[in-house]
């Protein structure tokens, strides 16, 4: 007996089901979500500046979601909260403007959902980025001085350059500036705010 067609109809049935689960139904659920509008917060998620989304392409040419996450876990199965990762667990409406999100599932450093509330100075964050280990000892990232230029100092020099002291410091009469790809994915970095409140998320964020 040819048994040949009714294994294709179970294979198509396995695969049809996968496509059902795994792809239209969270289209169909979640694929149309919108902003939350409220008098105190406005639109949340508020949109990427042009900047952020350009730095949105700078993190992932870069390859940060090999290292880092952006999914702050429920209270229930992990201590992320409790570590201050965010103030509550981040949901699907957080990454409405995103495309790709960024979630991640390597954590080699901290999560970055909400690093635009923890580490909120822009001078910290090239720093970080400059030499890791100058604003977090013992850091094992890698540090991306490709991003920055160093140049001489004219006049008064530029307002965005590095204070770097110690062994990191450019050679006298030079400075280190951050190049347009720096600003970027400064940028779409301040941007990860997880601080408001969404009706799904449960608890209030502070």
């Amino acid at each position: 007996m040819n048994r040949l067609p009714l294994l294709f109809i179970g294979i198509l049935i396995v695969f049809s089901t996968s496509w059902l689960g795994l792809v239209a139904y969270p289209y169909l659920k979640l694929g149309h979500l919108q902003p939350v509008h409220t008098a105190k917060n406005g639109e949340q998620p508020a949109p990427l500046s042009p900047a952020a989304l350009a730095g949105h392409n700078v993190y992932a040419a870069n390859g940060c979601i090999y290292c880092h996450s952006q999914q702050v876990r429920p209270a229930w199965l992990s201590t992320d909260i409790e570590k201050g990762w965010g103030p509550r667990q981040t949901v699907a409406r957080d990454y409405i403007w995103e495309r790709p999100p960024f979630l991640g599932t390597m954590r080699s450093g901290p999560d970055l959902s909400n690093i635009g509330v923890r580490q909120p100075s822009t001078a910290w964050n090239y720093e970080h980025l400059y030499e890791p280990d100058i604003v977090t000892p013992g850091s094992i990232m890698p540090a991306f001085r490709f991003l920055f230029r160093v140049q001489p100092i004219r006049g008064q020099g530029s307002p965005d350059a590095l204070i770097i002291r110690g062994p990191d410091a450019p050679p006298a009469g030079y400075e280190v500036v951050p190049t347009e790809e720096a600003k970027d994915l400064v940028a779409y970095l301040l941007s990860l705010k997880r601080n408001y409140p969404l009706p799904e998320a449960g608890g209030k964020s502070p």
